[in-house]
C-alpha cells in the first residue's frame, strides 16, 4: 500500500505542468512550438535560458520530492516508485490533459533522492561538457552517466531499478518519432 501511495503522490507532483505555465507567461504554448515537448529543453529552446530556468528547476524538483517521499514512506524501493509516479504524472499529467513531456528532468532530479552521491558526479559530468560547449551532450552524459556512476555507490539492484526508469524515457523518446 505504501509503494502505491508513493506512486500517486509522486504522480500528482509529476502532473505540475511547470513547463506550460512559464511558457503561458511568456505567451507562447509549448506544445504547439518547437518539438511540442512541454519540457526544460524546449522551454531552452523557445524561451532562452533565463527563462527556463524555472523550468529546468521545477521539472527537477517534481522528482526530488517524489523520491524524498517515497523514501519516507516505503525506503528505498518507494523512492524508485516515487520518482516512477513524477516520471509518470509529467509525461501523462492529470492537470493538463495527459499532455506532457519526456520526464527526463523529473528523472534528474529524482536521481539525487536515489543516489545523491552519483547524481552529483553526473551533474559534474553534464556541467563540465555544458561548458566545453555542448549542453545537448552535457545533458546525455549526465543522464547515461548517472547509472555508471551509481555503480560505485549503490547495490546492483538499485541501478537495475534505475535502467528501468530510464527505459521509460527511452520509450518516451521513441514514441516520438
Amino acid at each position: 500500500m505504501t509503494y502505491a501511495a508513493a506512486i500517486i503522490i509522486g504522480y500528482v507532483l509529476g502532473s505540475l505542468p511547470v513547463a506550460l505555465w512559464v511558457g503561458r507567461r511568456n505567451g507562447v504554448d509549448l506544445r504547439e512550438v518547437g518539438d511540442r515537448n512541454p519540457g526544460a529543453w524546449n522551454a531552452l529552446e523557445q524561451l532562452g535560458p533565463r527563462r527556463a530556468a524555472p523550468v529546468f528547476a521545477g521539472d527537477g524538483l517534481k522528482g526530488l520530492l517524489a523520491g524524498i517521499t517515497g523514501d519516507a514512506l516505503a525506503g528505498t524501493a518507494g523512492a524508485y516508485c516515487g520518482v516512477l509516479g513524477a516520471m509518470l504524472g509529467h509525461s501523462l499529467p492529470i492537470f493538463a490533459g495527459f499532455r506532457g513531456g519526456k520526464a527526463v528532468m523529473a528523472f534528474a532530479g529524482g536521481a539525487f533522492a536515489l543516489s545523491p552521491r552519483a547524481a552529483a558526479v553526473a551533474l559534474a559530468a553534464c556541467l563540465l561538457m555544458t561548458l566545453a560547449g555542448s549542453f545537448r551532450w552535457g545533458a546525455r552524459i549526465g543522464v547515461f552517466g548517472f547509472p555508471l556512476a551509481q555503480l560505485a555507490f549503490a547495490p546492483i539492484e538499485h541501478v537495475a531499478a534505475t535502467g528501468a526508469l530510464m527505459t521509460f524515457i527511452g520509450v518516451r523518446y521513441l514514441a516520438d518519432r
